[in-house]
């Protein structure tokens, strides 16, 4: 359960869709998930901070040096 509700956390924190994270207000006119590689191209992982607590979100940027970012089709 608890790896559950940091899935929901992390996909309603993320301003786009990616992969298997699709949300409808974040799509092109063509239906396509939408990215936000600007402010989402990162790795991140969550803390567990024990009971009654918010789990601490801990993210590194990532450099791409020999691969553009593009968007995707999924069609």
């Amino acid at each position: 359960m608890e790896f559950g509700e940091l899935m929901a956390r992390d996909a309603l924190a993320r301003e786009e869709s990616y992969g298997c994270h699709f949300r409808e207000e974040y799509q092109t006119a063509d239906g396509e998930a939408q990215r936000n590689d600007a402010q989402f191209s990162t790795v991140a992982a969550w803390q567990d901070q024990g009971e009654e607590q918010e789990p601490l979100l801990h993210e590194e940027k990532l450099a791409f040096e020999a691969v553009e970012l593009t968007q995707r089709s999924y069609k």
